[in-house]
């Protein structure tokens, strides 16, 4: 276990540069064996985490250029643990329910690279490691969306390449000034979140610094008005590229905000709540009306998670421990729920090469294994009760209701939207007449099929039911980011709104 964390971030991209010599008939086999083997590392990972332990385990800390304070520094908590699992159990699944054919030896090792960036994101804590794993994850994302994507497959790689990096440039200009601000305090460079949490930021310059970090972290959630590369990358994106974006990728921006932008700059999050929940209201909202406007299943998902996301935000900025761990327990169930839902428009996709909903009717009568189990992942994504969208979305939007019972109130109609069009989509799609001769010969869903999303559907159902082991982790180390931001406020107004928020208590 000394070791774990760095195999755990480096394998796949070993076992991906590996893959070079493997020869092209048994890349699928080597793929998905490589992602097992990860998935049994993140569950190793689980196994031995103190989850009476709210700080960083599994440490690993190398002096790197110690002259300007870098470090190789990897640790893990309760916010960061099961993202990690997230991230190898997805790709796992995508990798066992991958269809394509074309150049399918590059697509495999591309997914490869893309877990190790991933993961990296979750586990560094020096921040100019996490800088270079975050931008490195562009990389094999532009080359998924373009090399396998749709038509318009390089305008959807280069606009998802060019909103993101644009926003991390700035992101840098913000991690470099927080190395200065920690030099001229202390007389030292350093590089450690964990160093930078000790630090009394001045309250203009944490203004400053919340724009710069918000924007890296709100173009890649994404937020509204910077959600337009989503449905485009989502659009074009190959049915693995949709998996991996919209359940670990959107999450990296969201990880962001519990990460840097609360602890590091509390009273700026408080002084930016307000107009950062109108936001989210507005993503709610605006995306689940523009959902219902679609005609192509996989742009009413794109939105979908687009709203879903808003309602993470929203309980990220919920100042308590209600709030926020349940946005991160939101975070696992949309991981989970949207990439099942990709991965199932994209089983129909390969049977009839469409995914408008005019194009169907009847699904239900010639494929009720798939008609079965688009059902429960529908339900989970409009968070009906005993599934697991229900518990993150609950949580968040109680643990905002202390803040504002009006946003609240305004970003729940987001559910019940999500209810109309997800219900519409369902219909038009499943039930009536069957529309086209060639439908009625559709296959059900096969072995492999059945392979990957069983186990989708399991989590689905037992986490909504008992979601206590992952809650109670989470909430360890969430109560002591709230210590921390409340002992690091400057201005008395913010450590009123976090006592403030967190007079009930936590969420165990």
């Amino acid at each position: 276990m000394e070791h774990i964390l760095t195999l755990l971030v480096f394998f796949p991209a070993m076992a991906g540069l590996l893959g070079f010599l493997v020869a092209k008939e048994s890349i699928r086999a080597y793929g998905i064996s490589v992602s097992v083997i990860e998935f049994a590392l993140s569950i190793i990972l689980w196994m031995g985490f103190d989850s009476s332990n709210a700080g960083y385990q599994f440490v690993e800390y190398y002096a790197f250029i110690p002259s300007y304070g870098m470090s190789y520094y990897l640790g893990v908590d309760g916010i960061s643990l099961f993202l990690v699992i997230l991230s190898t159990f997805i790709t796992m699944i995508a990798l066992i329910a991958l269809s394509i054919e074309k150049d399918v030896k590059n697509l495999i090792l591309s997914v490869l690279f893309l877990e190790m960036t991933m993961i990296g994101v979750f586990l560094i804590l020096d921040v100019i490691w996490f800088y270079a794993f975050w931008e490195l994850s562009l990389v094999p994302m532009l080359y998924i969306i373009g090399g396998w994507g749709g038509e318009k497959r390089m305008y959807a790689a280069v606009k998802f390449f060019l909103y993101t990096f644009a926003g991390s440039v700035l992101m840098l200009i913000g991690i470099l000034y927080m190395a200065f601000l920690y030099y001229e305090t202390t007389g030292i460079w350093s590089f450690a979140l964990p160093d930078w949490y000790l630090l009394q930021i001045p309250f203009k310059a944490q203004l400053w610094l919340f724009g710069a970090f918000f924007l890296g972290f709100a173009i890649k959630v994404p937020m509204f008005p910077f959600h337009t590369w989503l449905p485009y990358a989502h659009g074009q994106a190959p049915t693995i590229g949709s998996i991996i974006l919209a359940a670990v990728l959107l999450k990296m921006g969201s990880y962001g905000f519990v990460r840097f932008s609360l602890p590091l700059f509390p009273d700026a999050s408080v002084y930016f709540l307000i107009p950062v929940a109108i936001i989210c209201v507005i993503m709610v909202v605006y995306a689940a009306m523009i959902a219902y406007a679609q005609e192509d299943m996989k742009q009413v998902i794109a939105y979908s998670s687009i709203s879903h996301m808003g309602i993470v935000i929203l309980g990220t900025f919920a100042m308590n421990a209600e709030g926020i761990t349940g946005s991160i327990f939101l975070m696992l169930s949309h991981g989970i729920v949207s990439g099942a839902l990709f991965m199932l428009v994209g089983v129909i996709y390969d049977r009839r090469h469409t995914k408008m909903m005019r194009d169907f009717g009847g699904l239900a009568q010639v494929m009720p294994n798939f008609a079965t189990i688009y059902g429960i992942m529908l339900m989970a994504s409009v968070g009906l009760p005993l599934t697991i969208g229900f518990v993150g979305e609950f949580l968040s939007l109680v643990g905002f209701y202390r803040i504002s019972w009006v946003l609240t109130l305004l970003a729940g109609t987001g559910i019940i939207l999500g209810a109309v069009y997800m219900l519409v989509l369902y219909k038009k799609s499943f039930f009536g007449q069957v529309v086209h001769e060639e439908n009625k010969t559709l296959k059900d869903l096969n072995t492999k099929e059945l392979t990957a999303l069983i186990p989708l559907v399991f989590l689905v159902v037992l986490l909504g039911v008992y979601p206590k082991p992952l809650l109670s982790t989470i909430d360890m180390s969430v109560q002591k980011m709230l210590v921390l931001m409340e002992e690091k406020a400057i201005e008395p107004s913010t450590k009123a709104v976090i006592i403030n928020a967190n007079t009930l208590g936590g969420t165990h």
